[in-house]
């Protein structure tokens, strides 16, 4: 299915309305980030036509790129006011970095499987993402090199919050992850407070598995 950019705009403000908007996600910096990042481009040929489907969607070496809803609501839990340092644990495609760098001043974005880290950093370079720095490894211990971060996301399911990520955070900050078990997680929302840190559930979602020293095993996630 061709379409030219006039059309893929359209389908994406329809996205950001019908999707977003409408489930309570007003946060205006972030809809208009959400209404300027062309998912299409983050996406499998094999799958433009769904580009801005209400649904997650299947991407290189059995990952996903989120559904826009959930990609919404887990940048809009950061409360990013536009100085912030954020990492994210898992690029996949780099929708969800592409999204969070319109709304924060730096993002260190980690991907376990390289070739995927490659193909996402060379085409958030392409699109002129240029706040986002995309390295390649084990991003279950997070990056502890560039801490603190007031803002970190976690875009695959971990069995329990690795400590390593809660201690990166800056006093204040917000990490956001999904919790659980293989067949559902529950997305938590954690804050700093000191040495003193505030859960709250947000949501219950299923995401792929972090994998890692501080993930999932591959026998254990079937």
């Amino acid at each position: 299915m061709n379409m030219d950019e006039d059309a893929f705009r359209a389908q994406r403000l329809k996205m950001v309305s019908e999707q977003v908007e409408e489930r309570g996600i007003h946060t205006q910096r972030l809809l208009e980030a959400l209404r300027s990042v062309p998912r299409h481009r983050f996406v499998l040929p094999e799958h433009l036509s769904e580009a801005y489907s209400d649904n997650a969607l299947p991407i290189a070496f059995n990952q996903t790129i989120s559904q826009p809803y959930i990609v919404a609501l887990m940048t809009e839990r950061l409360e990013l006011n536009g100085d912030e340092s954020v990492l994210e644990v898992g690029t996949g495609s780099g929708y969800q970095a592409a999204v969070v760098s319109r709304l924060c001043r730096r993002v260190i974005s980690l991907e376990r499987i390289a070739p995927l880290a490659e193909q996402a950093a060379r085409l958030l370079s392409e699109l002129h993402y240029d706040n986002i720095e995309v390295r390649p490894g084990d991003g279950s211990p997070g990056w502890p090199a560039a801490a603190p971060y007031q803002g970190i996301l976690v875009a695959a399911a971990a069995p329990k919050v690795p400590r390593p990520l809660l201690e990166q955070l800056a006093d204040g900050g917000r990490l956001i992850i999904p919790v659980g078990t293989p067949s559902v997680q529950e997305l938590q929302l954690w804050q700093r407070a000191g040495e003193n840190y505030a859960c709250q559930d947000v949501l219950r979602v299923v995401f792929v598995p972090l994998r890692g020293r501080l993930g999932w095993k591959e026998e254990d996630w079937r």
